[in-house]
């Protein structure tokens, strides 16, 4: 079933490249929409499936494929995967439901069906090598797909990430090697290496290539100027896979290269990513603030949402962990659904300056729906109770604050900082009296109206009820920490105090 996962997609890739451009108007969408169905149902189909009380991995797959290099076909799900898997299927349906009717079709849907099997391929993957493989196949459909149906710079925005994920790519493959190299074991395979750890000096070595690696991709700072120019340019649908996706396979990394892998050398590391994390998500907070350009300003919060993911996971605790994959799982729903309205407030007014914009909640001569789908979003990102991004910030910091007092509560600073910009923005787009773009604009429908339902739904849905998500992900987060972490037994009792105030 997991290879269906990365199958599907492929093969509708395939087949949607062989249809000639001109067979049919709207039959190269209908396909992609049909293979994205069948990908979704297939994802939400683990959830039958999986068993939430084990903490292993689960509906293992393997096969022999060059074993003389280590690399070997083995996939299978836990709790820290099946989330994003699941994730992966949505976005990549409301991705195409939102693309609408794009010029050269059928090269569009077959790449961005590529990007879903490479993504849901790295996610899956057990082995090292294959997860490598998957990381740098979803580099060119997305080099594609900026480069061509982007904005006016599109050209730098995307030969920018490709050089970014590039190098990316390079250190993450010297610190797979080293791994298997200097291990006992000689295998690339997740739980061979665990079983088979390495002396402290040596996770230490190891952790700075792999580290940086993910450090590109999540991104953190300095390393993120890529993300607000490839968002920028990016058209909409593509934005919510880049951020509801593409992020998340580093911050995935982080939990299981960095703290499953090389547990000794994250734990000496701990408090200096900590430290990070404050930096990026105070830097990220702040440039927010100062932003003209809707889409910039989401792109700079994501970039200061990353760092909360990074706190969680330095600090390691059952509850933390939990957190970290709750607020990867959020923050893909949020940031989506705020680059789909983004997206469609450009559509319809032609441009996303704060200055030009304003007075678009306008009942008669607005865009309503829109603007309160907005004001939702914006509060879900600021963390108001009762939605997805409150439980998911409020998990990570109660579960950080035990280990890193101090960086957990700057940290916090990043949650007021967050109403502050997005309050800004929404106050000045969607509040007043109407500009005169808002007056002279034709209203007419656009194709992100339906997705951005859909996922302010489940904002709403998961924030109320947030055992939906966290059910699957505590027993594999929790034999991590027994694991890994010494001393983690008197942390388990508060982990459990945690989840049932929930």
């Amino acid at each position: 079933m997991l290879s269906l996962l990365i199958g599907i997609p492929l093969l509708g890739s395939i087949l949607i490249g062989l249809i000639p451009e001109q067979a049919g108007k709207g039959l190269h969408r209908a396909l992609a929409l049909g293979f994205g169905w069948v990908l979704f149902g297939l994802s939400a189909g683990l959830l039958l499936i999986f068993d939430p009380h084990l903490g292993s991995l689960q509906l293992a797959e393997r096969m022999a494929w060059i074993p003389q290099l280590g690399l070997v076909y083995e996939v299978g799900v836990d709790g820290i995967s099946l989330p994003l898997v699941v994730m992966t299927g949505l976005l990549v349906l409301m991705a195409i439901w939102a693309s609408g009717q794009v010029e050269r079709p059928r090269l569009y849907y077959s790449l961005v069906l590529m990007l879903a099997a490479a993504v849901a391929g790295a996610f899956l993957a057990q082995n090292l090598l294959l997860f490598f493989l998957f990381y740098e196949v979803e580099l060119i459909p997305l080099y594609l797909l900026i480069a061509i149906w982007g904005g006016p710079r599109r050209t730098y925005a995307a030969t920018k990430f490709l050089v970014y994920t590039a190098l990316s790519g390079i250190l993450l493959l010297i610190g797979f090697f080293g791994l298997s190299w200097l291990s006992d074991a000689h295998s690339f395979t997740y739980t061979v290496l665990q079983a088979h750890p390495l002396p402290r000096l040596s996770q230490i070595l190891l952790l700075i290539p792999i580290l940086l690696g993910l450090a590109i991709k999540i991104p953190l700072v300095p390393f993120h100027t890529w993300l607000p120019d490839a968002h920028v340019e990016a058209s909409t649908p593509i934005s919510v896979l880049l951020a509801g996706l593409l992020l998340k396979l580093g911050t995935y990394g982080l939990v299981r290269f960095g703290l499953q892998l090389l547990p000794d050398a994250w734990d000496q590391a701990g408090p200096w990513l900590a430290g990070w994390a404050v930096v990026n998500v105070l830097y990220g907070s702040l440039n927010a603030l100062v932003q003209q350009d809707m889409k910039k300003l989401v792109a700079y919060s994501s970039i200061a949402h990353m760092g909360y993911i990074l706190l969680a996971v330095a600090a390691a605790t059952p509850l933390s962990l939990v957190g970290s994959i709750f607020q990867m799982v959020s923050h893909g729903l949020i940031s989506s659904l705020l680059f789909l309205l983004v997206g469609a407030v450009y559509a319809n007014t032609g441009t996303r300056d704060l200055k030009l914009l304003r007075g678009l909640l306008n009942s008669e001569r607005g865009l309503p729906l829109i603007g309160s789908l907005m004001v939702l979003g914006v509060m879900a990102s600021g963390g108001t109770p009762g939605m997805v991004g409150f439980i998911a910030e409020f998990t990570l910091f109660r579960g950080s604050f035990a280990v890193f007092p101090l960086q957990t509560l700057l940290c916090m600073v990043g949650t007021g900082l967050t109403a502050a910009y997005f309050l800004l923005m929404v106050n000045r787009v969607f509040f007043g009296r109407l500009s005169q773009v808002a007056i002279a604009m034709q209203r007419h429908a656009t194709e992100e109206r339906l997705p951005a339902v859909v996922l302010a739904t489940l904002v709403v849905l998961l924030g109320l009820q947030p055992s939906w998500a966290t059910r699957w992900v505590e027993s594999t987060t929790l034999a991590l920490a027994k694991a890994n972490i010494a001393g983690v037994a008197g942390l388990v009792t508060a982990f459990q105090f945690g989840l049932s105030s929930f």
